[in-house]
């Protein structure tokens, strides 16, 4: 399998982009991890192991391009299934790192997680109408909207008092508003809109997961090291 990049490459070039950014972003933050106070070390790990999973997806995924044009959306699923549902309870793990948060909020969010990827990689892969994965996977991502804006974690993100949390709540809730909407608008025109060029389709993926896993991983990081101080 070759791994050189034709330098007219534009996906290719993205691709190797965001495989070294995850990796270095990895790093980064593992290393950084010990700045923060203990109670802020679970998710600053989490998001740093995150990275990690999209990094080694990232190395794998840009040499099959490379060798053969084309990454079937399938192949991200073993990335989103593992990396979303981490992100998802960094919703709980920052609220909890500075107020009582009861375990529902935390098996809420990641049981919403799962069936949203589970139910979307299913329909991809065709085990279950690709429609009726699209619908049961939107139905899991509006739920986890709703608890982060006007469910239990949003109400104590707001009666919590520390604008540090608050601020990067509300920053994590909008990277998960239309950063997250992506993927599902992927798959929609992928699966049901009568497919779309995987050159325009693996370049849309590639920034987002920048955007979904790298500067979502900073923010709870610039929040860790904020309070800390």
């Amino acid at each position: 399998m070759t791994k050189f990049v034709d330098p007219t490459d534009v996906v290719g070039a993205t691709f190797w982009l965001i495989s070294i950014a995850m990796a270095a972003a990895t790093v980064f933050l593992l290393f950084e991890r010990r700045r923060v106070a203990d109670r802020w070390k679970a998710p600053v790990t989490i998001m740093g192991t995150v990275t990690l999973v999209s990094a080694l997806q990232y190395f794998y995924l840009r040499d099959v391009w490379t060798a053969t044009g084309k990454v079937s959306t399938v192949y991200r699923f073993i990335d989103w299934q593992l990396t979303v549902p981490m992100q998802t309870v960094i919703f709980y793990l920052i609220l909890a790192a500075i107020a009582a948060v009861s375990a529902g909020v935390f098996w809420r969010l990641l049981v919403a997680s799962v069936v949203m990827i589970g139910s979307a990689y299913l329909g991809a892969a065709g085990y279950m109408s690709p429609t009726l994965g699209f619908l049961i996977s939107a139905a899991g991502g509006l739920y986890i909207l709703g608890e982060v804006y006007l469910g239990e974690a949003s109400k104590i993100n707001s009666a919590s008092g520390n604008a540090v949390v608050q601020g990067s709540f509300n920053a994590l809730r909008l990277i998960a508003t239309i950063g997250w909407a992506i993927y599902p608008l992927g798959y929609f025109m992928e699966f049901l809109g009568g497919g779309v060029d995987p050159k325009s389709i693996n370049v849309i993926y590639n920034l987002a997961d920048f955007l979904n896993k790298i500067a979502f991983g900073l923010v709870v990081y610039r929040a860790a090291v904020k309070d800390t101080g």
